[in-house]
């Protein structure tokens, strides 16, 4: 008699979302009535906040036959993007783990650990110039999805909507049940732009009186890696400034020396654009505080340290 087993576990794309908040309360204690909470992205299959928009644009391509397997047939349709690094890792992970090719376009001066993470997922990369940025990578994408549209899917995360429907449905949704609906503050970078777009929306229905604020690089030429200065950027088409209730203009040493004060004197190594979100936490609470109001605050930590350990801020001193 034959029996059905039932699987067991859950697969790679199951295990993306449900990550933690962590309550950051070491930097606000001189701020009465002030919480500042970080959700750990890190907490992800591929180790970033990525994972969410690339399961979702994975998913919605295979469901409409745009990428193939390669497992029983001789030929897959591969999946071709640009990236800064973290999609790029989950597009390996995922390209990996279901059997389609992965051919990512990104700027040469990515981290060593990004390089190395993506080689052993078996990517194929192809190199960009470090001085165009991940402006110079999209342009490459594009030329290499119009010389040969019948061997790449062309996910153009910049401009497809399941990036930013993936945080919609999920981290908004994670953000609100995990602090109850007191949430009245929320506080994302902007590279893509799919994380504060798709969050900023859910919750805005959830609650129209949290404020939503953005947060990018004060110039064009700035070390936020995976951040858009948009005004100087290829705007990507799901960005739409107007879901800001104010943005923040950030300095990269101010992220920088954040990134260190996490790790120093709270015990949190994080990576560069999360030092970002929370220096302009920061500065939110410290508005709120100064107006004598009470807040929840919460932003997204993108990625941990891991993949910035070789850059030289971490050995400065403040």
């Amino acid at each position: 008699m034959m029996t059905t087993v039932k699987p067991l576990g859950t697969t790679i794309l199951e295990r993306v979302g449900n990550t933690p908040l962590v309550r950051l309360e070491g930097l606000t204690a001189h701020l009465p009535g002030i919480q500042i909470l970080g959700k750990a992205e890190w907490a992800n299959p591929g180790g970033s906040v990525k994972d969410r928009a690339a399961s979702a644009i994975v998913t919605d391509a295979l469901k409409r036959g745009l990428i193939g397997s390669a497992r029983g047939s001789d030929v897959a349709k591969g999946l071709l993007d640009a990236t800064s690094g973290n999609t790029g890792i989950a597009y390996a992970m995922f390209g990996a783990a279901l059997g389609f090719p992965v051919t990512l376009c990104m700027p040469s001066n990515v981290s060593p650990e990004r390089k190395k993470y993506l080689a052993a997922y078996g990517a194929e990369i192809v190199w960009t110039d470090p001085a165009d940025g991940s402006d110079g990578a999209i342009r490459k994408a594009r030329e290499l999805a119009a010389a040969e549209p019948g061997r790449y899917f062309y996910a153009d995360q910049y401009s497809n909507d399941e990036n930013w429907r993936a945080h919609y449905c999920t981290t908004a949704n994670e953000i609100w049940q995990q602090t109850e609906g007191q949430i009245t503050h929320f506080v994302a970078g902007l590279g893509t732009s799919g994380t504060f777009m798709g969050t900023t929306r859910r919750l805005r229905e959830l609650n129209p009186k949290i404020r939503c604020i953005s947060m990018q690089p004060d110039s064009a030429f700035h070390g936020l890696e995976g951040l858009k200065h948009m005004a100087t950027a290829i705007v990507p088409r799901i960005y739409d400034p107007a879901l800001a209730d104010a943005n923040i203009d950030m300095d990269t040493e101010v992220a920088y020396k954040m990134a260190r004060t996490l790790g120093r004197k709270h015990g949190l190594l994080v990576g560069i654009s999360s030092g970002a979100a929370v220096a302009a936490s920061l500065q939110v609470a410290e508005q709120e505080a100064a107006a004598g109001r009470e807040a929840v605050i919460v932003t997204i930590l993108p990625d941990s340290a891991e993949k910035y350990m070789s850059d030289r801020f971490w050995l400065e001193k403040d």
